[in-house]
């Protein structure tokens, strides 16, 4: 198929879809992953589509790829992160083992869970350095400590996460959106969430009103497999959802 043919299917699949994936196109146009990314990096150079990690997402769609520091997400929606973390913690129950991912909406969990009896799997390093020092049994599992976000990550975070069965885990999100779901800037932070999710028997993410409708570059889970718990009840966009709980 010549180039200017493959550009089209590309750009009307994206019309139509708003994102597609690498391993999409190469089946759709039977070519190569190489030649794809080449075509997806030139559409993207002209302005006609944005490249994330694994393929591309419409020019007008709300895409965030980059990951702010912990202390930047920190400033943000305080009180609306106590909030949300307030709800939560009153569905722990004692005996739970629970998984806590890193971020700073699980992160103002931690004053709630204070005092429970419960055992606490994270992969952040903050998050069980706090809950140790109030006394609290917590496990920090093993892999690559990522800079920005504070978390651990890599084959041996996943490899180890397997082995678990969680009752309770609770997840924070870059973005939240309809056809993408849940997604973060980092792959290796995507499969970690991924994992730990599927080693969860309840999965409750906490995502603060300002991260609906946004996009990050990986998506880690559907909307439909996870409780979400908010601030504010979302716009019709997200009406038929009834996973989504607006804490109060």
């Amino acid at each position: 198929m010549l180039t200017e043919k493959r550009y089209d299917v590309i750009l009307d699949l994206l019309e139509n879809k708003r994102t597609v994936t690498v391993t999409e196109l190469t089946g759709l146009l039977h070519a190569s992953e190489s030649t794809i990314r080449r075509d997806l990096n030139a559409l993207d150079q002209a302005g006609k589509l944005v490249k994330v990690f694994g393929g591309a997402v419409a020019v007008d769609m709300p895409f965030h790829p980059e990951e702010p520091s912990v202390a930047q997400k920190m400033k943000l929606m305080q009180e609306e992160k106590k909030h949300i973390a307030g709800y939560a913690a009153d569905l722990i129950e004692p005996n739970d083992f629970i998984y806590l991912d890193a971020g700073t909406t699980t992160g103002f969990l931690i004053d709630s869970i204070v005092g429970k009896k419960v055992t606490i799997v994270t992969n952040a390093v903050d998050h069980a350095r706090r809950l140790a020092a109030a006394g609290m049994r917590v496990l920090l599992i093993g892999g690559e400590l990522k800079g920005t976000t504070e978390a651990v990550v890599g084959n041996l975070a996943i490899l180890s996460l397997q082995d678990y069965h969680f009752s309770k885990g609770f997840f924070g999100t870059n973005g939240l959106s309809k056809k993408e779901g849940l997604t973060t800037p980092d792959y290796n932070e995507a499969v970690v969430k991924r994992t730990a999710l599927n080693s969860c028997r309840e999965r409750y993410v906490l995502c603060d009103s300002t991260k609906f409708g946004n996009i990050s570059s990986v998506t880690f889970a559907p909307i439909d497999t996870v409780k979400i718990i908010t601030d504010k009840t979302p716009d019709k966009t997200f009406a038929e959802y009834k996973n989504i709980i607006t804490a109060n």
